[in-house]
């Protein structure tokens, strides 16, 4: 009985897209603090330490390196320890017995708990950007094959795959030793990502048909979302600071095996349930200039906090000389923030109009990002980061939404392919903002790369006006 209460129940269908999104979003946020020094440990540090020892090696006896390894002294009785440089005049002079030992040239001392390697940790920018960039980029290839499968057999297959894609990639990030596997298990995990998250929001948007109450819902189930993306980064550098490497993917491992047991119970993954309307084309839902714009929200107002995960921590290694767990710590206000604006205007944005919170979402973003620069410690961030999650809170919880409410009115109300493209754009975001932000970052610094995304977001902001009102067809404004 608590079975079959159950799968007909609303409530567990949002508590099991919660979970994924939660863990999704920890796996995306719990490398972001950890990939970079441990990289710099393995690769940089590893290196130097194995170069030493060849450097540093005893010099070979004086009696064999010249014939005048010692002279006696009949001024004073004494015997003088010449080495094999010495030249003729030194010893002609009697100058070698007062003068110490030459030290071997070495580049001037960094300020404490700062790192080695400027050029190492430029090239690091990109490197870790490609690596963070290669999940959304796998997910963008995936997310449309994968509306037109949730059309067709619904979406309890999917979300278990999805789920079993996701415990192999997290066991790998556990067990990863080089850049390659690390980038392997990355971009399994936005195979596992987009099974979830397309499968989880279309899911949501069927058996929440009124839209007062999925916006709500969709409020709630981000908030598993933001959860993840707050707990990730924290939890990553001080796990990785004080246990290892991979003890944080091994507690998450566990974490995904649960969700998968709780899917299992309550949304029979192994039943079929194709939907009985047929879904709007992808391509035609794509020349909807009013899902374009709303597309277009999500991706830049995500493709500034997706600059600034693998750009920020190395930023903070060469100007702040900020500890390990301090460079996921850095993370937290805007987690917060994204938590919090996410719960709050799942409810008001339906309130204040959804398009105006969007718009102004998009404008503090802008700003936000403007001012990250402006910081000279960990404290100095607090503000920025603050004000950038509690926007981007403000940009999804109004967006996702939109998406569906679009999709209603507009075309036939089936969801796959509308969050496909949802996911695609929160994706772009994510693969365009981490693969070209390294690169930006050693062409023209960390500065710079701020005022161009920032700019970005403020400049596109005024487009949101055209989702106040958006025309319907009339067949949907009858049904609606």
């Amino acid at each position: 009985r608590w079975l079959a209460a159950g799968k007909a129940s609303r409530r567990l269908v949002l508590v099991v897209v919660f979970v994924a999104l939660l863990l999704d979003n920890m796996l995306l946020t719990v490398v972001v603090p950890i990939v970079p020094t441990f990289l710099y440990t393995t690769e940089y540090e590893g290196a130097n330490s194995s170069v030493a020892p060849a450097q540093t090696e005893p010099a070979p006896p004086a009696s064999k390196a010249s014939p005048f390894s010692s002279m006696f002294s009949y001024f004073d009785n004494t015997t003088v320890t010449v080495s094999g440089s010495t030249s003729i005049v030194d010893l002609a002079n009697g100058t070698e017995s007062s003068r110490p030992p030459q030290p071997p040239a070495s580049s001037p001392p960094l300020p404490s708990g700062c790192l080695e390697g400027e050029e190492f940790l430029a090239k690091e920018n990109v490197r870790v950007g490609l690596l963070f960039a290669s999940k959304a980029l796998v997910q963008l290839m995936v997310n449309p094959c994968l509306g037109l499968l949730t059309n067709r057999i619904g979406y309890h297959i999917p979300m278990f795959i999805g789920f079993v894609i996701m415990f192999l990639s997290t066991v790998m990030f556990a067990f990863s030793g080089t850049y390659t596997l690390l980038f392997i298990a990355r971009a399994l995990q936005g195979v596992g990502s987009s099974f979830s998250s397309v499968a989880g929001l279309g899911m949501l948007a069927s058996v929440y048909t009124d839209d007062f109450e999925r916006g709500n819902a969709m409020g709630i189930a981000l908030g598993g979302l933001a959860l993840g993306v707050l707990i990730g980064a924290p939890f990553g550098s001080v796990m990785y600071e004080f246990v290892g490497k991979s003890s944080p993917f091994l507690i998450l491992a566990f974490l995904a095996l649960l969700d998968g047991v709780l899917q299992l119970c309550i949304l029979q993954p192994s039943k079929i349930s194709p939907e009985s309307t047929k879904g709007t084309p992808v391509f035609t839902l794509l020349r909807d200039p009013y899902i374009l714009v709303a597309a277009g929200a999500l991706c830049f107002s995500n493709m500034g906090v997706a600059m600034l995960e693998p750009t920020l921590p190395i930023w903070m290694m060469q100007t702040m000389c900020s500890p390990k767990w301090q460079l996921g710590m850095a993370f937290l206000p805007a987690s917060i923030s994204y938590l919090i604006g996410t719960n709050l205007f799942g409810i008001l944005a339906n309130k204040m109009g959804r398009w105006l919170c969007s718009l102004i979402g998009m404008a503090v973003v802008g700003i936000s990002l403007l001012c990250v620069p402006l910081a000279k410690n960990i404290y100095g961030l607090i503000g920025p980061n603050s004000g950038l999650g509690f926007a981007i809170g403000m940009v999804d919880s109004s967006m996702m939404p939109i998406m569906g409410y679009l999709v209603d009115l507009r075309h036939t109300s089936v969801y796959g392919n509308i969050y496909a493209i949802a996911d695609v754009a929160f994706c772009m975001g994510f693969a365009i903002g981490p693969s070209t932000g390294g690169a930006i970052v050693r062409a023209i610094g960390f500065p710079w790369l701020m005022i161009i995304i920032g700019v970005i977001n403020i400049a596109y902001a005024p487009l949101c006006c055209y989702l106040r009102n958006p025309p319907a067809k009339e067949e949907n404004i009858v049904s609606l």
